[in-house]
């Protein structure tokens, strides 16, 4: 089980991270396209990879950009 007291994303044990959430995921990126580090983000390592998942889900749908802006 994951140490959930410092990760935003964990609601009762379990990761609440979708690909169809773009508002949310858009917050992740930095404006070159990359993600932001977990510290940054405040996601806790199984969040962190549930995110990078999602991201590239979301990129290959056309939902993200795979640049910056």
């Amino acid at each position: 089980m994951t140490n959930s007291r410092n990760c935003r994303f964990m609601k009762d044990g379990v990761c609440k991270v979708d690909y169809k959430d773009i508002r949310t995921l858009g917050k992740l990126i930095t404006p070159q396209g990359k993600l932001y580090s977990r510290k940054r983000s405040g996601a806790c390592a199984y969040c962190q990879r549930r995110i990078k998942v999602a991201v590239k889900r979301a990129r290959y749908l056309a939902l993200l950009p795979f640049v910056g802006r």
